[in-house]
C-alpha cells in the first residue's frame, strides 16, 4: 500500500483542496550493504571527529557551512526553522501557463496529488478548469524543511506536481564548449538527407513498457543464483564498441541499411516497410539533395 510522503492543501484563489502527495515514481535500483569478508558481518560507518579522531554522538552536531579551509559558519535546527515559509502545509498556485512553454529539463520528481474524501468535488472542479484551459499550474510549497517551485498538470484526469529546478541551476551552455561549438558545423545536402532518413526508418509510437533495465535483471539473476548455491556464476563481457574512426556519410548509410533489416525481421516489418515505400526511397532523397546542390552551384 502507498504512503503519502506530505499531506497539505492546495490553494487556489479562495479555494482550500486538502490533499495528500504520493511519490509516482518507484526506483528500481538495487542498494547493497558493504560486508566483512571475515566475518560475514555488515560494516559500520561511525561517526568521527576529523581532528582526534574521536566518536561524535548525533546530538554534538551542528550544521556548517564552509566559508574557507577549515572554516564554518554554524547554523543550529531553530536558526534554520526560523527562515522557513509560514505556508508549510499550502500548495499555492501563483499563476497558470502553457504546457509548451515548459523546457522539461525544469522537471525534477514526479508525485500524484490525491484529495481528501471531503474535498472530491472541489480537486475534480480543478482538473476539469485546467483541462479546459490546456493550463498547468506553477506553484510553491515547502516539504522536508525545504522550499520547492512546482508545476501541476493533469495526467488521464487526476493530478500529478512535478518539483521543479531554479533557473541558476541550470548548467550555462557557455560552459560546454563543444555544444556550443556543434551549433556551427556546416553540414552537407547529402549528410542531411542520409540522416533525415536514418531518423525516419527509426520512427515509432513510444511504448514504455517495451523498454527495460538490461543491467538490473542480468544483476537480479546473478544474485538469485549465488543465493541458490550457485558460487561461480559467470558474466559474459560486454562486446566492446568499434572504436575504428568511420567517415560520417559512411556510417549514415550503414546505419539506415541496419534500421531497415531490423524492421524487416521485427513482426510489424511488413506493415512499416509498405509505409517506408509510401515516401521518398533512400535513392530518391540522396539523388534530389545532389540535384539540388547541382542547381545551387
Amino acid at each position: 500500500m502507498a504512503r503519502a510522503i506530505w499531506s497539505g492543501t492546495i490553494s487556489f484563489g479562495l479555494v482550500s483542496i486538502p490533499v495528500k502527495l504520493y511519490g509516482a515514481v518507484s526506483r528500481k535500483s538495487l542498494s547493497f550493504n558493504r560486508i566483512d569478508v571475515r566475518s560475514g558481518a555488515r560494516v559500520r560507518q561511525k561517526l568521527v571527529s576529523s581532528v582526534d579522531g574521536e566518536e561524535v554522538i548525533r546530538d554534538q552536531i551542528v550544521k556548517g557551512y564552509p566559508i574557507g579551509v577549515g572554516t564554518y559558519v554554524t547554523l543550529t535546527d531553530e536558526e534554520l526553522a526560523s527562515i522557513m515559509p509560514a505556508a508549510q502545509r499550502t500548495i499555492d498556485l501563483e499563476e497558470f501557463v502553457d504546457l509548451a512553454d515548459i523546457d522539461p529539463v525544469f522537471y525534477d520528481s514526479a508525485y500524484y496529488l490525491v484529495p481528501d474524501v471531503a474535498a472530491v468535488k472541489p480537486y475534480a472542479l480543478l482538473v476539469d478548469a485546467m483541462q479546459r484551459a490546456e493550463k498547468v499550474g506553477i506553484a510553491r510549497f515547502v516539504m522536508r524543511s525545504k522550499e520547492y517551485l512546482a508545476a501541476l498538470r493533469v495526467r488521464e484526469g487526476k493530478l500529478m506536481l512535478h518539483t521543479m529546478v531554479y533557473a541558476d541551476e541550470l548548467t550555462a551552455v557557455d560552459e560546454l564548449p563543444t555544444l556550443e561549438a556543434s551549433g556551427q558545423v556546416e553540414l552537407t545536402e547529402r549528410e542531411r538527407a542520409m540522416a533525415e532518413l536514418l531518423v525516419q526508418s527509426l520512427a515509432a509510437p513510444f511504448e514504455p513498457m517495451k523498454y527495460h533495465d538490461a543491467y538490473r535483471e542480468q544483476l537480479l539473476d546473478i544474485i538469485e543464483r549465488k543465493a541458490a548455491g550457485d558460487t561461480e556464476v559467470l558474466v559474459p563481457a560486454l562486446p566492446l564498441g568499434d572504436t575504428r574512426v568511420v567517415d560520417l556519410l559512411t556510417a549514415l548509410e550503414a546505419s539506415v541499411a541496419a534500421a531497415k533489416a531490423a524492421r524487416r525481421r521485427h513482426p510489424t516489418g511488413s506493415h512499416a516497410e509498405r509505409a517506408e515505400h509510401q515516401g521518398s526511397t533512400e535513392a530518391d532523397v540522396v539523388a534530389s539533395s545532389e540535384a539540388e546542390g547541382r542547381k545551387s552551384a
